[in-house]
């Protein structure tokens, strides 16, 4: 995570808290060093972001320190709140925590909408790879080697161009070229018994095989 990301994740946990915070507690949430909390919170402070506190005793925003107001119109605010729930189908919890912050983020200057409601029935979680790593991969282009149990049971061990994730309502296929077949691939993401890095990267020919990949599609 960025620094500046960091900061502005610091920020919107304060404001969520209504009670003193440790750095510990943040650092947990954040995934980085309590030294590093501590080093974030001074810097913040530096800023004059109004918190309160200091190391070894915890940390508290004042009051009066808020996001300013959504410009969006009721029946648009609607559509994100539902665009959000469905995010819990897909058993991507790097996403639901994602949707989880923005939501609180609404929250804080709008009233709940306990009107819309959304089944949490989806996507099976998978359990043998990683998502955020997959959609990284995505990001940076980097290639991943998987192992992969298709419909018949058969194994089989790839390198692959990571390139989208599809989300569907019961499973999740990453698109991808497969170096394999020389061929784009769908992969059932539950299918994969594992995936890793490679440090091998295709940088800047994610575009151009997405392209590639939507006019065959769209056939």
């Amino acid at each position: 995570m960025r620094r500046t990301d960091r900061l502005f994740e610091i920020i919107q946990i304060l404001r969520s808290e209504n009670r003193v915070i440790t750095a510990h507690e943040i650092a947990a949430q954040l995934e980085v060093s309590t030294r590093t909390i501590y080093r974030d919170i001074q810097t913040l402070q530096s800023m004059r972001t109004p918190i309160e506190g200091e190391a070894g005793i915890g940390y508290l925003m004042r009051q009066g320190y808020d996001l300013p107001a959504l410009n969006f119109s009721a029946e648009e605010i609607e559509a994100i709140v539902v665009g959000l729930s469905l995010v819990t189908q897909t058993g991507d919890k790097g996403l639901q925590r994602a949707a989880q912050q923005v939501s609180h983020k609404i929250d804080a200057i709008r009233e709940r909408m306990e009107s819309l409601q959304v089944s949490d029935r989806g996507a099976l979680v998978p359990t043998a790879v990683d998502l955020d790593m997959i959609r990284r991969a995505i990001r940076e282009e980097q290639k991943l080697d998987i192992h992969y149990r298709d419909e018949t049971e058969r194994d089989s061990s790839r390198q692959v161009r990571p390139l989208a994730i599809i989300y569907y309502v019961h499973a999740m296929l990453m698109v991808a070229w497969c170096e394999f077949r020389n061929d784009f691939r769908h992969f059932r993401i539950d299918r994969m018994q594992s995936c890793a890095e490679t440090g091998n990267f295709f940088m800047g020919e994610g575009d151009n095989l997405r392209a590639k990949w939507k006019l065959l599609e769209a056939d």
